[in-house]
C-alpha cells in the first residue's frame, strides 16, 4: 500500500491576497477554487510537475496565519528558481550552498516559510 503526501495545508490571512501571491508570483498552478458552503472556501495550489498541492482557504483550520510547517520544494535548477521569485518581486534569500544541497529561502505574506532545494547529482 502506498502512503502519499498530496495535500498540506497552509494557513493565511486572506485568501485572495494569498493565491496571488502563490499563483503570479511563486508560479504554483490554480487548481481548484470552490465555496462549498458560506463558511468554507477550499483553494488547492499546485506547484509546476508536483505530486503534492497546497490548500489555503476559510473554514479550514485553526491555525494562525504564518504558522505553516515549513515546507520545502526541490527544483533543478536553483539559480532559475531563484530569478524567477526575484524577478517576481518574492522577497527571496541569495543562493545557499550546503554539502547537501544549494537553497534559495522565502517566505509568503503571512510569514509561511519555504525552502527551495537543488540536490546535487541528482
Amino acid at each position: 500500500m502506498d502512503w502519499k503526501l498530496e495535500l498540506v495545508f497552509v494557513p493565511v490571512s486572506d485568501v485572495d491576497r494569498a493565491k496571488d501571491f502563490y499563483v503570479n508570483k511563486v508560479g504554483f498552478n490554480a487548481d481548484f477554487d470552490e465555496r462549498p458552503s458560506e463558511s468554507i472556501r477550499f483553494v488547492q495550489l499546485t506547484p509546476p510537475g508536483s505530486a503534492c498541492s497546497i490548500c489555503i482557504g476559510e473554514g479550514l483550520t485553526d491555525a494562525p496565519p504564518g504558522t505553516g510547517s515549513n515546507l520545502q520544494l526541490v527544483v533543478s535548477d536553483i539559480q532559475a528558481a531563484h530569478d524567477h521569485l526575484k524577478n517576481n518581486g518574492v522577497d527571496v534569500s541569495d543562493v545557499d550552498v550546503q554539502d547537501w544541497g544549494h537553497f534559495v529561502y522565502f517566505a509568503d505574506l503571512d510569514g509561511n516559510r519555504w525552502a527551495v532545494q537543488y540536490i546535487p547529482g541528482r
